[in-house]
């Protein structure tokens, strides 16, 4: 039996999962992090998503809208309108949307940049957002916030200079705004009667900077730039010349990637190598300083400055008080692509995940990070949970397997030489008293493993490539293995010999048993949702995961087992979904993506 459903159809007749939470931010984006003028709420970008995050509560909101990532965003002063621009594919025109905050739904979506949105800001009084186009458009445009449509445009960057990157508007005029980049720093004048803008020329000498950063003084005297250089210039946007420069010594290290001017004085400055330090002009020799995980992008004040946010590129975000300066870590998330998921026996409390070279445990409700493992310059392409709880296993791409305690993180043992190509997915039995493992050569290991010992029982070999997944039976007499060379195959764990074999045109990638555990489903890159006697759910593009299944579309698809037809479709993911599972007790569905995003959606049948 087939039923072949066009993904639009599929898609349109489905009724929409809840999306209940996320964790991730997307610490890449130049000053994606922001603190709402409300002082209550967080903004930024994970994937296409805007997250709106509750300081105290934690609670989410989430803006959709980007067909695409999201590559900047700006708050206006009032705090009634968020803007977002987004990339897309080349010769294509980016969008900006603008939304209203209150309400939490868009309001207008403009689109004349081709390519990607640089950067966006706002206009003191909300009068006017200029944007400024990526290096396939090279313009800037401003637009009417009122009218929600462009007033005027203009190459941002002369023709014997690179690209602009960065926009700043003045702090008290609605006519006046800053771009910079590639040895070019403008000043522009917004004059509405002729609908133009003018830029001048900011002088620097014969001094030639690639500007990262930007940040204007609370009274337009001057404005600061953050340079490659790693030193800060600070311009005078009346005169147009250079005021002052530095450091002399001591530049900071990977450049000025972040700079933020405070009220009473000074600077907050981010480099690329995570270290934050509080200056001033015109020595800019660090007056505080601390050194974070990951480079700095973003630093946002809450109110006047007594406490402000870091986000850095490995997607921490610290809460700093000014006084002490001393950090707080309020969010983290995977930064790498997510490999794995995985319940503990029984719980929906706890789950863990693997990406590159950490395994991390999360609290389901509260999305705190409980306990994070790391092996340098691994990566972990699977984990486990003993049944009893008291062990994550984990395959890595050394050929090794590893047991950590799941409370502390103490490494209990390690199985050398486990596979010769790397350990590429791994599963535990119900006593706890084996752990089977594929590797990248296609062999599939029974190991006994005992209170001091691990001993090799077995190595079956038929797959003629890498073993991507591995499910036991509840009796733990019998497991299946799906490999990429196109190949299931059934394995008698009484024995140790092989049962049964399904084959088929492509590479496997997923499979798990019924409930019953009288079929098995498979799924693979030919994107079809194979069940026992292989009934296809055909969808758009291949398929990672399963019992819900989810893929390269993004989409997170609940199916009807009996009639093969798609029921709920989640949308929220922005990378290649990689993995998904049911929690226990069916109260969530968690799902794992490329980009790092962890997202749970409430299961959407009575539990």
């Amino acid at each position: 039996m087939e039923t072949q459903a066009s993904p639009k159809d599929e898609v349109a007749e489905a009724v929409e999962l809840e999306l209940e939470a996320v964790i991730g931010f997307n610490g890449h984006v130049p000053t994606g992090l922001k603190c709402h003028p409300d002082q209550e709420h967080l903004v930024y970008p994970l994937g296409c998503t805007i997250l709106i995050q509750a300081i105290n509560t934690q609670e989410q909101n989430f803006l959709h809208g980007h067909g695409n990532n999201v590559s900047c965003v700006a708050i206006s002063k009032s705090g009634l309108y968020i803007a977002s621009g987004q990339v897309t594919f080349m010769g294509f025109k980016a969008d900006i949307i603008l939304w209203d905050y209150k309400k939490r739904e868009l309001m207008a979506r403009l689109s004349l940049h081709k390519g990607k949105i640089e950067a966006l800001a706002f206009s003191p009084n909300d009068m006017y957002l200029v944007s400024l186009g990526g290096p396939d458009d090279g313009s800037v445009v401003v637009w009417s916030i009122a009218k929600r449509e462009a007033i005027c445009g203009s190459p941002a960057a002369g023709l014997n200079v690179g690209n602009a990157t960065t926009v700043i508007f003045s702090k008290c005029r609605d006519e006046m705004f800053v771009t910079a980049g590639n040895g070019t720093i403008r000043v522009w004048e917004l004059d509405l009667p002729n609908r133009k803008i003018w830029p001048t020329e900011c002088q620097t000498g014969q001094m030639k900077r690639i500007v990262m950063s930007i940040s204007m003084a609370n009274d337009d005297s001057f404005f600061y730039l953050g340079t490659t250089t790693g030193d800060i210039l600070k311009m005078n946007p009346r005169t147009k010349l250079l005021a002052d420069t530095g450091p002399a010594k001591d530049k900071f290290s990977l450049g000025v990637s972040a700079i933020c001017c405070l009220k009473m004085g000074g600077l907050l400055v981010g480099s690329g190598d995570g270290l934050l330090v509080f200056c001033k002009s015109p020595s800019y020799k660090p007056i505080k300083k601390i050194q974070l995980q990951g480079g700095i992008t973003s630093i946002t004040l809450r109110g006047e400055g007594h406490q402000f946010f870091v986000g850095t590129e490995e997607s921490h975000i610290y809460r700093v008080n000014f006084t002490n300066f001393k950090e707080t870590l309020i969010t983290t998330c995977h930064f790498e692509s997510v490999e794995d998921i995985v319940f503990p026996f029984g719980t929906a409390e706890l789950f863990a995940t693997c990406a590159k070279k950490d395994i991390r445990v999360w609290h389901t409700l509260t999305n705190r990070e409980l306990l994070r493992i790391t092996v340098p310059n691994m990566t972990c392409h699977g984990i486990d949970f003993m049944r009893d709880g008291k062990s994550i296993i984990s395959a890595w791409d050394d050929g090794r397997i590893r047991a950590f305690a799941p409370e502390t993180g103490r490494l209990m043992y390690v199985i050398n030489n486990a596979h010769r190509i790397g350990v590429t997915a791994i599963a535990t039995t119900s006593d706890c008293k084996r752990v089977i493992s594929g590797g990248g050569e296609g062999e599939v290991r029974v190991w006994h493993i005992g209170h001091q010992t691990q001993k090799l029982e077995e190595a079956l070999k038929e797959h003629k490539s890498s073993v991507s997944c591995i499910r036991v039976k509840k009796s733990n007499e019998e497991c299946v293995t799906a490999s990429t060379d196109g190949t299931c195959i059934i394995w008698d764990l009484v024995r140790l010999r092989r049962n049964q074999m399904i084959l088929a045109n492509t590479l496997f990638q997923c499979v798990c048993y019924h409930p019953e555990e009288f079929q098995i489903i498979t799924s693979g890159t030919d994107r079809k949702v194979r069940v026992g006697t292989f009934l296809d759910g055909s969808a758009t593009m291949p398929y990672n995961c399963l019992s819900v299944s989810g893929g390269n579309d993004h989409l997170v698809k609940v199916w009807d087992y009996n009639e093969g037809e798609v029921t709920h479709v989640g949308v929220g993911h922005s990378g290649n979904i990689t993995r998904i599972r049911i929690s226990p007790g069916n109260q969530y569905i968690v799902s794992v993506s490329a980009d790092g995003a962890i997202l749970r959606w409430k299961y959407p049948f009575p539990s």
